[in-house]
């Protein structure tokens, strides 16, 4: 028998739903489809998020990722189907070499490697011929950052710099500066990027080799189904060498970085790689002047040198992928995109004309030529305990800088507001706003993972128009971490259970 048209009516309605997307990545499809046909290099957006509604990398075709001022890392929202038969590569650059080993100018020598979008760049190479103290390297950016390069004038040795961490620490570092401290979670929430390696000391002729950046962290989330027959990379990069006679020593490794791909369906067997650095190039030995370069006996010694692995996660309601990550991804079913109640502190007014919700950091709040000093500025605050003062400091494009703090911040945690007086002064100005608090023992040492493993005292926020808000963590002993947002609004939820 025929079905009446009730129930065709009723098959019909009961088979839609499993139309429909099982996961659902939140894209607004704002941002069109995307499917680059050459090579391409892609602003990030203040955000760092792209609303995309299907994405197609073909073949051949590599796409890579101009970091936004705010350093964030790549999220990427698809409302269908993702596919990524090219490259699409977050990975860090390579410290630069520093005198036989560098590219014939001395200029150069030394320049730290830059971390992609979410990680963080290399130390800079140590200085030459100058002070032992001006001989040390810098160290390597990142909750993990590497040790610095340094002249040990017990021995008058110069040591390596030390590789950035992320997911593990390396248990030997002979011949390199300390290392630092795994940090993160294998969850990627929050997401962020992998760590810069620590410069090389300075020789008596040529500075030490740069540190490498960090391999830089992305988000890829589709409602239809995720395919990589090609290649996902964010990993890190060696650091730099300095040959010949009166050479420093060598950088150390950025660490790999992150990449979370969540979806209704992952497929594909292509590369998914978030590796460690690789080692400078292997040297021989040269006359050093009266000092000694820590492993030149044979040949350079590369322990200590090398960035720790980065983190992967998969999540998807099916996984036919077969195919391993490097490292080994760990896998669950769709969690939370992001980290909900960040903390925030936000510039909301200036003499009664209200910031723009988007502002650009250009000529976002103008003035009438006769308002009259001084001026009120508003701020509003979430996340942040009442009580405590908003700092506002004011830079003009010429003359000196000045600064007021405001009155308590009334209201509550979630939502608080304060306001401050302060002279304008004529011409174009940047405004600045900043709150520092002490936060309970059990949150720092929550947070200590992000600090080397140093319980962490105070975070401080700031503020600025056209700009993210950054956070920095300060520890017991005064040392300072800047990190996403979302690394205390994590801490915070955890806390509450």
């Amino acid at each position: 028998m025929n079905p009446t048209f009730l129930q065709r009516t009723l098959i019909a309605t009961l088979l839609a739903p499993a139309l429909a997307w099982a996961f659902n990545s939140g894209s607004t499809g704002a941002d069109g489809d995307f499917s680059p046909t050459v090579n391409t290099e892609v602003q990030l957006p203040p955000s760092g998020v792209f609303n995309f509604g299907t994405v197609n990398i073909p073949s051949g075709i590599t796409v890579t990722f101009k970091r936004n001022v705010a350093n964030t890392p790549v999220t990427i929202l698809s409302t269908g189907n993702v596919s990524i038969a090219g490259t699409l590569s977050l990975s860090g650059t390579r410290g630069a070499n520093a005198g036989a080993s560098g590219d014939g100018s001395l200029g150069d020598d030394g320049q730290p490697g830059k971390g992609a979008a979410g990680g963080f760049d290399g130390g800079s190479g140590g200085r030459a011929g100058a002070t032992a103290a001006e001989r040390n390297g810098g160290p390597g950016n990142g909750p993990g950052g590497g040790g610095a390069g340094f002249l040990n004038t017990t021995n008058n040795t110069v040591y390596n710099g030390a590789g950035g961490v992320f997911g593990t620490s390396p248990s030997t570092w002979s011949c390199s500066a300390g290392p630092g401290a795994a940090y993160g979670s294998n969850l990627l929430l929050p997401l962020i990027g992998g760590s810069g390696g620590g410069g090389g000391g300075g020789g008596v002729n040529f500075t030490g080799g740069a540190g490498g950046g960090g391999g830089g962290a992305i988000l890829i989330a589709a409602s239809g189904t995720l395919t990589v027959t090609g290649a996902i990379l964010a990993n890190g990069a060696a650091g730099g060498d300095s040959f010949g006679d009166g050479a420093g020593s060598m950088g150390g490794g950025g660490s790999g970085g992150a990449i979370r791909l969540m979806a209704t369906s992952i497929a594909g067997n292509g590369t998914i790689s978030a590796v460690n650095s690789g080692v400078p190039a292997t040297r021989n030995n040269w006359t050093t002047a009266g000092y000694t370069v820590c492993g030149t006996s044979n040949g350079g010694a590369t322990t200590g040198l090398v960035g720790s692995s980065g983190r992967i996660r998969l999540e998807a309601e099916t996984i036919t992928r077969t195919a391993a990550t490097t490292p080994s991804a760990s896998i669950g079913v769709p969690g939370a995109l992001f980290v909900s109640g960040l903390p925030g502190l936000v510039i909301t007014s200036v003499a009664g004309v209200a910031a723009p919700a988007a502002p650009t950091g250009v000529a976002d709040i103008t003035l009438p030529a006769n308002t009259a000093n001084p001026v009120t500025v508003t701020f509003t605050t979430t996340g942040v305990p009442v009580g405590n003062t908003v700092k506002l400091t004011v830079t003009p494009q010429y003359g000196q800088t000045s600064s007021a703090i405001s009155p308590a911040l009334t209201g509550t945690t979630e939502s608080a507001t304060a306001s401050v007086q302060i002279t304008l002064p004529a011409g174009p100005s940047t405004l600045q706003a900043q709150t520092t608090y002490t936060i309970v023992a059990a949150l720092g040492d929550a947070l200590s993972t992000y600090a080397n493993n140093e319980r962490v005292e105070k975070v401080t926020l700031t503020a600025a128009l056209g700009k993210l808000g950054t956070v920095t963590l300060i520890t017991t002993s005064g040392k300072e971490f800047e990190v996403p947002a979302a690394v205390l609004a994590q801490a915070q939820e955890k806390l509450r259970g």
